[in-house]
């Protein structure tokens, strides 16, 4: 037996989900004692596998056919059934991806399973894997425990911190062959949705000062941005910010804006809304600064500071200006 955890890939370029899905993947497989598999799927999965391969899995099945050359839920839901059954597989882990969103439950269907999507955390209780969902934005937390095999699951974007290569031997790559019949295709790929280019991208920046409705208005902005340029950082926002048109939308961190994974970010009135959270826990490190002792955003937190942020703030410019000088 074994875990499966599919990595998503488009256009030869990995979405980065995939390796926090991975990361989960792993903590199933040394929970459950089995080893932890790999499956890339499309033309360029020879390439890819051998990047893969990198990471801590026993070994990478690379699905390639023509009619996998582009996505389909159809084309990828009979691919991964047989590969499944091929290979005994006792879980299987994806990344809460939009493409995934669209066929996996379907595949789970094929073997009379339930779906666990949006999972944030593993846990083993009693010598059984239970999966953790959020309920209400986040208010309330579900421990599900699945029955029967295999189990699927996806895992919500920045629950989990990325994987990182870890062998220098790689993997074992497998090639899988699956059957695939262009009549029972019945869905035709377009071209895909293309946005439009950003002019500040967060997902690269290293150090980020994010400012939520504890600003008060837009004038009070410059106490954080004073915070940004002494620390050379990017300056992101909130939902409610953007809204507002204090800060342009393509600042916005969370589920309906870009998601990040910088060193360090900081979290300035901000209440720590679970669709907030989706787009910064993938960061290394968490400074948040709320004058909410409750505030949800301290339980994220690597380190919470309790008190005005118009106080606080000031005396941390100060302090980093002092440093440097």
């Amino acid at each position: 037996m074994s875990v499966l955890v599919v990595l998503e890939q488009n256009a030869g370029k990995w979405n980065r989900m995939s390796f926090e899905a991975l990361a989960a993947a792993k903590t199933m497989a040394e929970a459950l004692g089995v080893p932890l598999n790999a499956a890339v799927i499309g033309l360029s999965a020879d390439s890819l596998a051998k990047e893969a391969g990198a990471y801590p899995v026993a070994k990478v099945f690379t699905l390639q056919h023509d009619l996998l050359a582009s996505y389909t839920a159809d084309g990828y839901t009979s691919a991964l059934e047989q590969l499944i059954k091929a290979s005994k597989t006792e879980a299987v882990v994806f990344p809460h991806t939009y493409q995934v969103r669209d066929y996996a439950p379907k595949l789970a269907t094929r073997f009379g399973q339930a779906f666990v999507s949006d999972v944030v955390d593993v846990k083993l209780d009693s010598g059984k894997v239970t999966f953790v969902r959020q309920l209400f934005q986040g208010k309330l937390n579900a421990a599900v425990e699945a029955t029967g095999e295999p189990q699927f699951v996806s895992v919500q974007a920045g629950a989990f911190r990325a994987a990182e290569p870890s062998q220098t031997s790689g993997a074992s790559i497998e090639a899988f062959a699956p059957q695939l019949d262009a009549a029972k295709i019945r869905s035709k790929p377009e071209d895909p949705f293309r946005e439009a280019q950003r002019s500040v991208d967060l997902s690269a920046a290293e150090l980020i000062v994010s400012v939520g409705r504890g600003i008060k208005e837009k004038d009070n902005l410059h106490v954080v941005e004073e915070l940004a340029q002494a620390l050379g950082a990017e300056l992101a926002a909130s939902r409610p910010i953007c809204d507002n048109g204090w800060l342009p939308m393509e600042r916005q961190v969370g589920s309906s804006g870009q998601t990040v994974s910088p060193k360090v970010y900081f979290a300035i009135g901000i209440s720590g809304a679970i669709q907030h959270l989706v787009g910064m826990k993938g960061s290394k490190m968490v400074v948040a600064i709320n004058k909410d002792e409750n505030a949800p955003i301290f339980e994220t937190a690597d380190y919470g500071i309790v008190g005005d942020l118009f106080e606080v703030v000031p005396a941390l410019v100060e302090a980093i200006k002092k440093a440097k000088a």
